[in-house]
């Protein structure tokens, strides 16, 4: 391996580290949904990782593609752009009905109080909710969010490996690209997995059960920041 390829690879972690780091679309959205869903840490742990490199595959697809077809990074900067924006704008739709259908289900969850009166007169009162009728909507939904986010993921585009993958390209290096690729991945996976992993323990230690009815909400909320932050702010 050259002092260049070494360089590079080197170059590859800190932009992975840093470009993760300074995005929270990276990680909040698997930190709202795993405490709203109260997914396991195992569980947690398994879908930021698979969504991540469903993340970073996607950016290496279209270098790939662009590199076979000889399409320059001015070529490709575009295509990146607009996947960028499609998962912005989904990220943004989700958390919005992701919200609404949570605030629905906080209020249905309210209890409220049923008077009843018994043929021989007697009457009494009793607390009522209707979360029990949509027990079932809430698994089956659960089993659709791991992989919206997922398919989010892979929409979103990884800019700053496209520019890395050039060099050993142009060197005809496909050991020195792969070790780039295997190095950006790393360094974005491990930054995200610290994020959310860290922070999942951290809220499992919290008890507010004030806000407990607005868990889902609460995360739909911050999706749709992540979101609009960036449609809206580029972030």
């Amino acid at each position: 391996m050259g002092a260049d390829i070494r360089l590079l690879t080197w170059t590859a972690v800190a932009v992975g580290f840093i470009h993760t780091l300074l995005g929270p679309d990276h990680y909040i959205p698997f930190i709202a949904m795993s405490k709203a869903r109260g997914w396991s840490f195992r569980k947690t742990t398994f879908i930021t990782f698979l969504s991540g490199l469903g993340h970073v595959g996607g950016g290496v697809l279209i270098g790939i593609i662009g590199l076979a077809l000889g399409l320059t990074v001015d070529r490709l900067i575009p295509i990146e752009e607009s996947r960028g924006r499609i998962a912005a704008w989904l990220l943004l739709g989700f958390g919005l009905v992701y919200m609404v259908w949570g605030l629905k289900r906080a209020y249905d969850g309210q209890p409220h109080t049923h008077g009843h009166v018994h043929e021989d007169g007697t009457s009494h009162d009793h607390d009522h909710g209707h979360l029990e009728s949509e027990h079932a909507h809430v698994h089956e939904s659960a089993n659709i969010t791991p992989w919206v986010l997922f398919t989010i993921f892979v929409l979103g585009p990884c800019e700053p490996l496209i520019p890395l993958l050039m060099y050993p390209a142009a060197t005809q290096s496909i050991s020195g690209m792969a070790l780039v690729i295997v190095a950006f991945t790393a360094a974005t996976i491990a930054v995200m997995l610290a994020a959310v992993l860290l922070a999942h323990r951290g809220l499992s230690l919290i008890r507010a059960e004030r806000l407990a009815r607005y868990t889902h909400a609460l995360a739909g909320g911050m999706l749709a920041l992540c979101g609009g932050g960036m449609v809206f702010l580029g972030l």
